[in-house]
């Protein structure tokens, strides 16, 4: 496992995950932290659930960086994402990307969270007060 692409079952540290693209020549640096939000549908979380095949999805975030790399101008990108269960409020995944220029760093950061929605073999299931559902791929 490559430290830049990682699945946790421990609470993500977004400053950790933003140091591992600095880089001197990053005019941007623009970070993405995706929360737990209180409520979905109208309904009130009490928490998800997220689980994963760590190496096929760190082996994803590795293929979505390429892509993001062969699309847009940028210097390095890092993708963390969480497993187990988060209550409302605790970060979920944190995608990190380095750029000599904020508009490519930025347009990246969007693209790379997109992706991650698409392809990682990850699955989240939202608990409500009264039961439960699969949301599928993350």
């Amino acid at each position: 496992m490559s430290g830049r692409f990682h699945v946790s079952e421990h609470p993500l540290q977004e400053a950790r995950v933003s140091g591992m693209v600095s880089d001197g020549g990053a005019g941007g640096l623009v970070t993405f932290v995706g929360r737990v939000r209180p409520h979905s549908d109208g309904r009130q979380v009490e928490r998800l659930e997220y689980e994963a095949y760590p190496e096929m999805a760190e082996a994803a975030f590795g293929e979505i960086a390429s892509e993001a790399q062969r699309r847009f101008r940028i210097l390095d990108v890092a993708i963390h994402h969480r497993v187990g269960s988060l209550k409302p409020g605790e970060i979920a995944v944190v995608v990190a990307v380095a750029a000599a220029h904020r508009g490519d760093a930025f347009e990246a950061c969007r693209f790379v969270i997109d992706r991650l929605k698409e392809l990682a073999p990850i699955w989240k299931k939202e608990h409500y007060g009264g039961g439960a559902v699969w949301i599928g791929a993350f």
